[in-house]
This record gives C-alpha cells, structure tokens and sequence, in this order.
C-alpha cells in the first residue's frame, strides 16, 4: 500500500525542473538517501532548524512525514519539495512551502535546508528559481515569504538573489535549535519576480 501516491494532475503533481534540477514531493523510496544526508549533515543543519524528532531519521518518523504531507497538500495547507541533481539523481536539500493562506492574502512562508555536501555550491538558489514560477503560476500565489536567522549570512544572499526584499525584523519568530530566536523578514510579490 502506497502511503503517499502523487496524483497525475493537481498540485500535488507538481515536479519544476531546470537548472539541472528536479523538485518534487518526498516519496517513500527518497528514505535512505534521505535520511543519510540529513544524518550526515546533522552538526551543519542544527544550528539553524527546530530540535529533530527523537525518531526523525527513523523509516516509520519518514512515513509519518508522508502522511504529514500527503494531508496538507490536500487541504492546500503546505507543499514540500525534495532537491535533486538530474545528472545522478543525488538528493541535494528541500524546500517547503507552509502556511498557505488564500482568500484576500494568496501568500505561503518558505523554508529551505541545503545538505553540507552541496552547500555553497548555488544549489539552493538554483532551486527557488526553478521553484518561484510554480508558486507564482500553477499555485497562485500573490506573494512569497521567508524568515532567516540574522547571522545566517548565506540565505540571506539566497533569499536576495532570487529578488526577496527585507521586510523587517520580528523578535523571538521561531524556536530554532530550541531557543527562540530573532529572525529577519523577507518578502516577494509576483509582481516583482523576473522569473
């Protein structure tokens, strides 16, 4: 029995490629590959993410993820993106679209994680320019999102060079690495992408 099957058509089926990458929804063939780049990436994402669950890289924390997913692309609630190299198939990062509002706001709130290995590399910027056009075009989104640690000095240059603006700071946003922590607001509209 599939846990998380990706529909023909619909969002959910959404799979942007170009830059030599391909973003789609995880599977639950993307476990091992997964997990090893996380684990092994462990001391580099810490600093920047919430505490892991205990049983995060685990098969069955996986499938609840999947299930997690499956869930809210349904309800239009989030859509999540693994990174993958097309000359080999590697697994590169991820990049989630949360928080998804309709109505008169039409805005989602992006997160991103790059593996050490590939990090500094422009994979991450490559992604979100492959990604943006999907979230202004087939999501319908108005504006995009992004909140960043204000010494992460790489997604800050990620998130300017795909256009986002500084928007502000919020004191105390998120509970990364299990304090909460200061964050730098960003912000594009699809009128001031150039995709």
């Amino acid at each position: 029995m599939a846990l998380f099957r990706l529909p023909s058509s619909g969002p959910a089926a959404l799979a942007p490629r170009g830059n030599g990458l391909l973003l789609r929804a995880p599977q639950m063939s993307d476990f091992l590959q997964w997990a090893h780049l996380r684990e092994t990436s462990r001391d580099y994402l810490t600093p920047w993410e919430p505490i892991w669950p205990s049983d995060d890289l685990t098969r069955s924390g996986f499938r609840r993820r999947l299930r997690r997913y499956a869930e809210d692309i349904a309800a239009d609630r989030s859509y999540p993106f693994l990174i993958f190299r097309e000359l080999d198939g590697a697994l590169v990062g991820g990049i989630t679209l949360a928080n998804v509002r309709r109505g008169i706001v039409q805005a989602g709130t992006i997160g991103y994680w790059i593996g050490q290995p590939y990090a500094h590399r422009g994979y991450m910027t490559a992604a979100l320019r492959v990604l943006l056009p999907t979230l202004f075009g087939e999501l319908n989104l108005h504006r995009v999102e992004a909140a960043c640690i204000p010494t992460n000095a790489p997604s800050i240059r990620v998130l300017e060079k795909c256009g986002f603006s500084r928007e502000g700071l919020a004191r105390r946003y998120l509970c990364i690495n299990g304090i909460w922590q200061d964050h730098l607001l960003f912000g594009l509209l699809h009128e001031d992408f150039r995709g």
